[in-house]
């Protein structure tokens, strides 16, 4: 694909042109289904979440100043999509942790040297991310994935810094522990 084709594109897109809608649609499917299955408990919430972002991209599309990768805006919509949703969800199951639970974990969250030397795959640690929680899951992807720290995870999710920093400790233990037995019982 090169530059101008993409340009072309999202020009169709800005006067509303269904073809150049399908293909962006098309050529950014898969990469966004990805960033949004390691927000969702499942295939179909992830499907969801891709469908209400590709609205916001296609309601949205004017705002988009040619500033930096049309790849880089959408990603940024499709995270904040996969948010909204979790946000949404909230209220029906989310525990967030205590915020006095990281003095309690905060020697629990150095990885071992034996551990570094174990060669886990991208594949390994995105299945062992299904089996998080999905506070976990959302604290580890917005941290690990989206580099943003805990205050802006903590604004994101409307959560505490201090619970920010405990649902990353719990993950990544999580992580490590599911990652761990997996290599356990794969011999």
């Amino acid at each position: 694909m090169s530059e101008t084709e993409l340009r072309n594109h999202i020009e169709g897109c800005k006067r509303q042109n269904r073809s150049s809608q399908k293909w962006l649609f098309d050529r950014y499917y898969r990469l966004m289904f990805g960033i949004c299955l390691r927000y969702a408990s499942d295939e179909d919430a992830a499907q969801d979440i891709v469908q209400e972002g590709y609205l916001k991209v296609f309601n949205n599309i004017e705002g988009y100043t040619s500033k930096g990768s049309f790849e880089g805006w959408m990603r940024r919509i499709m995270v904040n999509t996969a948010i909204d949703a979790i946000r949404r969800n909230k209220a029906s199951g989310w525990i967030l942790a205590d915020e006095n639970a990281m003095d309690l974990l905060a020697n629990e969250v150095v990885i071992e040297k034996d551990d570094t030397e174990l060669d886990f795959t991208v594949h390994d640690v995105l299945e062992a991310m299904e089996h998080l929680s999905p506070v976990y899951r959302t604290v580890f992807n917005m941290a690990v994935f989206e580099n943003m720290g805990h205050q802006e995870i903590a604004s994101q999710l409307e959560i505490s810094v201090g619970s920010s920093k405990s649902n990353l400790a719990k993950a990544r233990r999580n992580m490590r522990s599911i990652l761990m037995k997996s290599r356990v019982s794969n011999g």
